[in-house]
């Protein structure tokens, strides 16, 4: 079974941790959004984040996946 890919190409776990720092998933967050193109999103992030990190964690842990929220 081919693994979920989500914080730079990185398997689900090593995600999850990062995401569980706040401050880690506030920079993973802005940087993967930036490298998809998503400038709206990533600026959005910049100034929001600490509110998606929340939705980022509960998704993660719910869904295995990070909650692509304002994907613009």
């Amino acid at each position: 079974m081919a693994s979920r890919k989500d914080y730079f190409g990185l398997d689900w776990i090593v995600s999850l941790i990062l995401a569980i720092i706040p401050f880690t998933a506030w920079i993973c967050g802005i940087i993967t959004r930036f490298q998809e193109g998503k400038i709206v999103a990533g600026i959005i992030r910049i100034f929001g984040g600490w509110l998606i990190w929340i939705l980022d964690l509960i998704f993660m842990i719910m869904n295995k996946s990070i909650f692509r929220i304002l994907d613009i």
